[in-house]
């Protein structure tokens, strides 16, 4: 378990640099430069998420369940993890609905990914992992919304012929996921 919790550390500590040390984060661009800050970014990125895949894959392997899923959580996981997918790819499509009501469709789409998670695996190592994920995503969403009401960010309403792209995109990104990829990845058919 220490391996995922460091992985966790490492990730999720990279990941909020924006919402807890704002300031500093852009002394570091200054000093480094967007490419070299973005390089070190990325290298500490990828060193926390192999943590967390290497910690996460140890942890399976003696597992402490602290509770049996209900039968109908692998279902509902399904539904959110639908919706989280439609909104991660509508963070990188401009001019859609979902960016324009929600924001920060990607800080959302983890939360509700984490959620799902977590209604599907009542192990301790799945309440370590997704619950970290869980409650970064949402300091992260509401540091974001705070972020833009500061500084007065206003989105542009959106298009329903933008809408389309990441719903498709979603869409066929977690049927490919569901019913294939994450069998074959992770090991786990959650359609099963």
């Amino acid at each position: 378990m220490s391996v995922l919790i460091l992985g966790l550390l490492i990730f999720l500590g990279v990941h909020s640099v924006r919402i807890v040390a704002e300031g500093w984060r852009k002394a570091r661009i200054a000093q480094m430069g967007e490419k070299g800050w973005k390089g070190a970014y990325s290298v500490a990125s990828i060193v926390g998420l192999a943590l967390v895949i290497w910690g996460y894959g140890i942890a399976r392997h003696a597992p402490l369940v602290l509770w049996t899923r209900p039968a109908w959580a692998p279902h509902l996981a399904g539904l959110l993890t639908l919706a989280a997918f439609i909104l991660f790819a509508a963070a990188y499509v401009p001019g859609n609905h979902f960016k324009a009501w929600v924001r920060h469709p990607q800080a959302l789409s983890v939360v509700l990914w984490a959620l799902a998670h977590l209604l599907a695996n009542g192990t301790l190592h799945a309440v370590v992992l997704f619950g970290a994920f869980l409650v970064w995503a949402l300091v992260d969403f509401a540091a974001a919304r705070q972020r833009d009401r500061v500084e007065g960010v206003v989105y542009p309403g959106g298009v329903l012929s933008r809408d389309v792209i990441p719903v498709v995109i979603g869409v066929v990104a977690w049927g490919a996921f569901a019913f294939y990829l994450h069998t074959r990845w992770i090991g786990v058919n959650p359609m099963g």
